[in-house]
C-alpha cells in the first residue's frame, strides 16, 4: 500500500513538472506538433519513470565488526483489534476517487455512443459527418459532429475543415489518454491544467489547418460568432470550446523562429533530473532491511557516512577496539541465553504498532575488555520508538565474556540486527 502511495506521489510530481515546463518554456511557441509530442511523451514518462529502479553502485568502506544473528521481535504478539492506519484511510479515499472518475468516464462514453446511434450519418470528403440537433460542432474519434450540415455555406466548410484536422491527427486518442491519467491522478489539480494545455495545442493545430485555406480575419470572426459553453464529452474536440481570444492571438502571432526550437532541448535535463531522482538509487555493496509499513518493505543502504561516523580508535579503557578477534565475545548462557534475555526485555513499541511500522534496527556496540557493554549506537533505525527500545535492551544487558586476542581480553565491536515484525 505504501509503495502505491509513494508511486502516486512521485508520478504526480513528474506530471506537475511537465505542466510547469510546458507553460513556462514552450506554450508561447508556434511549433504545435512538437508541443503535442512533448506533452504526450512527458505524460507517458511520468507514468513510467517512478516504476523504474536502477542501482548506481559505489564502493563500500566495509563493516568488519562481528555480526550477531538477527533477533525477531513481535512474531508471537497477539493480533490487536482491526483498525485503519492513516495510510489505509488515504488509500481507500484515493480508490473511491478512482471509482467515481471511472464511472464518470464510462457514462460519458455510453452517452456519446447513444447519441451517435440516433444521429444521421453521411460521408463528406472522406469523413463521417454525424448530424443531430443536440450536437454542437465537434469531433469524436473518426466522426465530425454537427447540429445541421449544408456544405454550400462557407462557415460550415470552415467548421468541417477545423474538425477534420482533429480527426486526421487523431486528437481523440490523446484525450482518451488524458482521461485515464485523470482517473489515476484525480487528486492532483495540475492534471486538469495538463488537459487544458493539451486541448489548447489541439485547437492551435486545427486553427492552423483552417487558416492555411481561409483568411485569418474571416475565421476569427466565425470563432467569435460561435462561442459556446462547455467542452462536451471526454474525447471530444469542440469547435469553439474555450480561450477564443487566446486562439485568435496565437493565429495572428508570427511563426516562431527555428532557433527557438532549442528550447525543446531543455526537456532533456528535466527528464534526466526526474529519472535520477525517482529511478536511481546510489547503493554501496551492502543492503539492510529498512522500515516496513503495512507490509511494504524498503531496502536501506549503508553508506560510508554511516560507518565513519561511529568509528572510534579506542575504547573506554583507552585500548584499541577490535573488529575481528581470535576469540569472539560470548554472552551469559551463550546465544540461547542471549536470545532468552532479549525475549524477556524487548517490547514492540505501541507507536510503531499503531503506525504499522516494521523493519530491522541495526545496532553497533562494544563489548569491553571487562565484559561490560558500551557505545551503543543505532546504525540504521526505523522510527516509531523501535530504535530507542533496541538501545535500551542492549544498555541494560548483563556483562559478556570479553573477546580475546593472543590470550588477552580486548575491546570488541559487535553488530546486532533486531527485526521488528507485526503479527
Amino acid at each position: 500500500m505504501n509503495a502505491i502511495l509513494i508511486y502516486l506521489l512521485e508520478a504526480s510530481i513528474c506530471v506537475a513538472i511537465t505542466v510547469l515546463f510546458y507553460r513556462i518554456v514552450l506554450s508561447e511557441l508556434t511549433f504545435f506538433t512538437l508541443n503535442r509530442v512533448i506533452l504526450i511523451g512527458m505524460l507517458m514518462l511520468s507514468f513510467i519513470i517512478p516504476m523504474l529502479s536502477f542501482k548506481l553502485g559505489i564502493t563500500s568502506l566495509g563493516t568488519g565488526e562481528i555480526t550477531l544473528p538477527e533477533f525477531l521481535v513481535g512474531k508471537e504478539v497477539a493480533q490487536e483489534a482491526v483498525s485503519f492506519t492513516w495510510q489505509e484511510m488515504l488509500f481507500y479515499t484515493y480508490l473511491a476517487g478512482v471509482v467515481v472518475m471511472t464511472v464518470h468516464l464510462i457514462l460519458g462514453f455510453f452517452t456519446s455512443q447513444r447519441l451517435l446511434g440516433k444521429s444521421k450519418l453521411m460521408r463528406y470528403q472522406d469523413y463521417w459527418i454525424a448530424v443531430h440537433p443536440k450536437f454542437i460542432p465537434a469531433s469524436f474519434f473518426s466522426y465530425i459532429l454537427l447540429p445541421d450540415f449544408n456544405p454550400d455555406r462557407s462557415e460550415q466548410r470552415q467548421i468541417v475543415l477545423h474538425e477534420s484536422v482533429h480527426v486526421r491527427l487523431k486528437h481523440s486518442w490523446d484525450l482518451l489518454l488524458i482521461q485515464f491519467a485523470k482517473i489515476i491522478f484525480w487528486f492532483n489539480p495540475l492534471i486538469y491544467q495538463f488537459e487544458r494545455s493539451l486541448r489548447e495545442v489541439h485547437e492551435y493545430q486545427a486553427d492552423q489547418g483552417v487558416t492555411s485555406t481561409y483568411s485569418k480575419r474571416e475565421y476569427s470572426g466565425l470563432l467569435l460568432q460561435m462561442i459556446t459553453g462547455g467542452q462536451g464529452w471526454h474525447f471530444m474536440n469542440n469547435f469553439n470550446q474555450f480561450q477564443t481570444k487566446k486562439r485568435i492571438i496565437m493565429m495572428s502571432k508570427p511563426q516562431s523562429q527555428k532557433r527557438e526550437m532549442r528550447r525543446f532541448l531543455l526537456a532533456i535535463p528535466v527528464l534526466a533530473a526526474l529519472f535520477f531522482v525517482f529511478s536511481c538509487e546510489i547503493t554501496p555493496e551492502e543492503d539492510i532491511e529498512g522500515p516496513t509499513m503495512n507490509g511494504v518493505k524498503e531496502v536501506v543502504k549503508i553508506g560510508p557516512s554511516d560507518i565513519t561516523a561511529r568509528v572510534m580508535e579506542n575504547g573506554k579503557d583507552g585500548e584499541p577496539i577490535y573488529d575481528v578477534v581470535e576469540k569472539q565475545p560470548d554472552p551469559v548462557g551463550g546465544m540461547a541465553g542471549w536470545n532468552a534475555y532479549l525475549s524477556e526485555t524487548l517490547i514492540y513499541p505501541a507507536q510503531a504498532r499503531t503506525l504499522g511500522i516494521e523493519g530491522t534496527v541495526i545496532l553497533v556496540f562494544t563489548v569491553n575488555s571487562d565484559g561490560s557493554l558500551s557505545d551503543v549506537e543505532v546504525l540504521r533505525g526505523i522510527g516509531g520508538g523501535a530504535d530507542e527500545e533496541a538501545v535500551r535492551a542492549i544498555e541494560n544487558a548483563p556483562n559478556w565474556t570479553p573477546g580475546s586476542q593472543k590470550g588477552v581480553s580486548v575491546n570488541t565491536r559487535m553488530r546486532l540486527p533486531i527485526r521488528f515484525k507485526l503479527s
